[in-house]
């Protein structure tokens, strides 16, 4: 029987599940898989970051992306810890990722050695699995389990390598499990809990259908079931994309990360059938004497949000597909005739809003340029901050976009490495990083890592000189800024200085003149916007209507946040009932 390194094999375990990147950088406990990643460089690309923090969100944002395995490494002590923000985002957001970890030799261990920790206890509570290998022959083994349940569970799975394990020889005879792999088949719905879900909405004088991850695929699906039961959609700020944003029925997610008539439609509605969604911010927006249908394969998060009138414990497709079967259309309500025309006065007042030339620039006026040479399947990574709430309101994700951030967890830094992930698996899609400068200061000299591998990402960092989403915190509570204001810096030029091609602009002209230029350059291209310090549209904490909220806090309201133009939901629905 042939002989082989324990890690080389545990490496053809790792390719025979499709993985096609992995990402880290070496440390002395980790040479032995280094060693097996230099043998295996034809059918494993390994991508170099230069923090090990990078490396995993890397992994993070090409699982999001992809929908498969993302993997990643770290060696004992220091560039394990520097995993731990990367592997809490794929827990929070639920992808599945692989997390190898270095380990002192088996001889060094518990001797308080160099670098030696114990590494389990440090991984317990991010993971769905979590194991040292304790011989070089299960080695392979342990990594199929680890992959296994990270699909499974939908989260990060640790394997921990002692150094001298990975050296030894063993026999070359594992046989992966890949090709056992199944995925679930969809749980279908109960008839009798499909035709009480009909009832609840047929009846429902405001209806809405509100979508998350767990509804991704059903798009052409839910489109219809809106049209049968006219009714508006909402979403999740993670479910934006499944249906398109020009879809006159979307109407966005409610929330702080959110649209006007995404919070005005959620406070209004009056029956609303959530389909895979754990949105954790529901019981601010939805009425507590609406009715609510939930419908998850997950039966743990029934009742954790809202009072359940019907639980639906199913797949979101499945359950749509359900609904339109037993419907018909019903006719055009005052409601949602309203809702339509609130969404489109939205989209009015943005686009007047993206045409305003000022210096520093409107930030509407920057995704105007963005979104004006994004490709039909631009993948678009966006960090966290005020550049979140920009992203979902201002990128048009209509056609076969995707756009991911850091959602439960809303980490800063997230941009910029998950756009190495998407671009190392998508080397022909155009991949966007947009970040604020907060964000982008904590993770940009991986630009190097880009510049490296000359990854042709479009990196727009907008900068106001403010952690601004903090900054409105602070103002909402009335208490002075701390800690909040950022020096000015030109990272356009600084990354010109790490040899990738860089801009610094506050005016629409030059904002015009470097996004021509960033597609005709190879490699990576930083566009440093400099933007207005003002606040996003509290959509959270809206003052339109003179006979809710008086007279003088509305005009207050519009001078502070330049609403004119801004029609109230109420408005519309007085003008159709």
């Amino acid at each position: 029987m042939a002989k082989i390194n324990a890690s080389d094999a545990m490496l053809k375990v790792i390719e025979s599940w499709g993985v096609k990147n992995i990402y880290g950088l070496p440390g002395g406990s980790f040479d032995s898989t280094m060693n097996a990643i230099h043998n295996r460089r034809e059918t494993l690309n390994y991508v170099q970051v230069r923090h090990e923090e990078v490396g995993a969100l890397a992994a993070v944002g090409e699982a999001k992306v992809t929908g498969k395995i993302g993997v990643t490494f770290g060696s004992a002590g220091p560039g394990a810890v520097h995993l731990l923000n990367g592997l809490y985002d794929a827990q929070y957001d639920h992808v599945p990722v692989l997390a190898l970890i270095g380990q002192v030799p088996t001889f060094n261990m518990n001797t308080s050695f160099f670098q030696e920790m114990n590494e389990n206890p440090m991984f317990a509570d991010v993971s769905v699995y979590n194991r040292t290998a304790m011989t070089a022959e299960q080695l392979p083994a342990v990594v199929d389990e680890a992959i296994r349940e990270a699909y499974a569970k939908k989260g990060v799975a640790v394997v921990t390598i002692p150094k001298d394990l990975g050296w030894a020889e063993i026999e070359d005879n594992y046989v992966s499990s890949a090709n056992l792999f199944q995925k679930p088949m969809p749980i279908q719905p109960n008839p009798e809990s499909i035709q009480k879900a009909w009832n609840i909405l047929k009846a429902a004088k405001r209806p809405l259908i509100y979508i998350g991850q767990g509804a991704r695929g059903a798009r052409q699906e839910i489109l219809d079931l809106a049209k049968m039961l006219k009714a508006p959609i909402m979403s999740s700020a993670l479910g934006k994309g499944i249906v398109p944003d020009n879809a006159p029925e979307y109407m966005g997610p409610a929330g702080r990360v959110a649209t006007k008539p995404g919070v005005e439609t959620a406070q209004n509605t009056d029956a609303v059938i959530f389909l895979g969604s754990d949105m954790p911010f529901q019981g601010f927006f939805i009425p507590k004497e609406a009715k609510y249908i939930q419908v998850d394969i997950d039966g743990s998060k029934f009742g954790r949000r809202h009072f359940v009138d019907l639980a639906i414990q199913a797949d979101a497709k499945a359950t749509v597909k359900a609904l339109l079967a037993i419907g018909e259309e019903l006719p055009a309500t005052p409601w949602y005739e309203a809702t339509l025309k609130n969404k489109q006065n939205w989209v009015e007042w943005l686009a007047k809003r993206a045409d305003i030339e000022s210096t520093p620039l409107a930030v509407e006026s920057v995704f105007k340029e963005i979104n004006a040479i994004a490709t039909d399947d631009a993948i678009f990574q966006t960090d966290v901050g005020n550049v979140t709430i920009d992203g979902v309101r201002l990128l048009d994700i209509s056609k076969n976009q995707q756009f991911t951030t850091s959602g439960w967890y809303a980490t800063m830094g997230y941009g910029l490495p998950a756009a190495i992930g998407a671009k190392s698996y998508y080397p022909d899609r155009q991949v966007w990083s947009i970040s604020g400068d907060g964000g982008w200061a904590m993770v940009f000299p991986d630009v190097l890592t880009q510049v490296k591998y000359n990854h042709h990402v479009i990196n727009v960092v907008l900068t106001n000189k403010s952690l601004g989403f903090i900054e409105a915190e602070q103002d909402d509570t009335k208490q002075p800024h701390s800690g909040v204001d950022l020096i000015d810096a030109e990272f356009g030029a600084a990354a010109t200085a790490l040899g990738a091609t860089g801009f610094d602009v506050d005016n629409v002209a030059d904002l015009k003149a470097a996004f021509k230029q960033a597609q005709e350059v190879d490699g990576p291209v930083v566009i440093n916007a400099k933007i207005t310090d003002d606040r996003p549209l509290p959509v959270e904490q809206l003052k339109l209507d003179p006979a809710v909220h008086g007279e003088e806090a509305v005009r207050e309201f519009a001078e502070t946040y330049q609403t004119e133009g801004l029609i109230p939901l109420t408005d519309f629905l007085k003008g159709e009932e």
